[in-house]
């Protein structure tokens, strides 16, 4: 018997349903929330395809017209059910694109080349209704909503403000970092992302997984400064001899549960191909999962 979905009331108009998909990548689940508005509501994050977080939406939505459902990025844990809801509601799917939108040339050129996916998984199925891009003013049931282009955890992941407060997808968790695994990752667009939010006033974060992170510009300091400190343990370990991600991670994640060094593994590969990219290191070879770097 699947396990139901907790609902917590964020504020009068903010509802969160958290989906029972807990794991070491989504935490205690996958956050739903339902905007209520004065014409309808609007739903950000379906989550996962499981029939009772599917009933949770439902009956949180009651009687309520669902105007739109917003998904932040083409995610399993956060777009696949999605089509039902519409399917059901009748409201229409807005989000960036397909799985692959918005990837920089070089992540284009990396996934031709074959350079494997890995970590959450992909919702290669995904299409949106409606394509919806950085700065657009939503007005959807009643509600402003401004969608703010915060690719790097995806390429085309999304975040959502509503007046001050930012539903900010898996771009920023208070419970944990992001995992950014390229080519569908992007270790440059993940720093740029969080330097661009550094610049307006939050109120509050509203993130993918977790508890609310009411100190946005604190959290965002730290997510910051965490990401040059990794990226200064890889210079300093190539500096000593040339090496994999793998190896790398396995050498600056020292605080780190093994089941999760895979995952630390491709946060490692996204910032050697940022590296690369800025002319700091280079390939012995093809660009792979599995390739040795090193300092030019």
């Amino acid at each position: 018997m699947q396990r139901k979905s907790q609902i917590t009331k964020i504020s009068p108009q903010i509802t969160c349903l958290r989906a029972a998909n807990a794991s070491a990548m989504t935490g205690t689940g996958t956050n739903s929330y339902l905007l209520d508005g004065p014409e309808g509501a609007v739903l950000i994050d379906p989550g996962p395809d499981l029939d009772p977080h599917l009933e949770a939406i439902l009956h949180q939505i009651g009687e309520t017209r669902l105007v739109a459902i917003l998904i932040t990025h083409a995610h399993l844990d956060h777009s696949a059910l999605a089509p039902r809801l519409a399917k059901i509601s009748g409201a229409p799917m807005l989000a960036a694109g397909a799985v692959w939108e918005g990837r920089s040339d070089m992540m284009q050129r990396l996934a031709a080349l074959g350079l494997d996916e890995a970590g959450e998984g992909l919702d290669h199925s995904f299409v949106p209704d409606q394509r919806i891009r950085d700065g657009q003013a939503l007005h959807l049931a009643g509600l402003n909503i401004t969608v703010i282009a915060t690719p790097g955890h995806l390429s085309g992941h999304l975040s959502f403000a509503l007046g001050q407060t930012l539903f900010s997808g898996d771009h920023v968790m208070g419970w944990s970092t992001s995992l950014v695994s390229p080519p569908s990752g992007d270790m440059r667009a993940y720093m740029a992302s969080l330097a661009k939010l550094q610049t307006q006033g939050w109120q509050v974060f509203l993130p993918g997984h977790g508890a609310p992170v009411s100190d946005p510009a604190a959290r965002l300091a730290e997510l910051i400064a965490h990401r040059q400190a990794r990226e200064r343990a890889v210079l300093e370990s190539l500096a000593q001899a040339p090496n994999t991600a793998a190896a790398l991670a396995q050498a600056i994640y020292t605080q780190t549960p093994p089941a999760l060094l895979p995952a630390a593994s491709r946060n490692i590969l996204a910032h050697l191909i940022d590296l690369h990219e800025r002319n700091l290191i280079r390939p012995q070879g093809a660009l792979t999962s599995e390739t040795v770097f090193e300092l030019i």
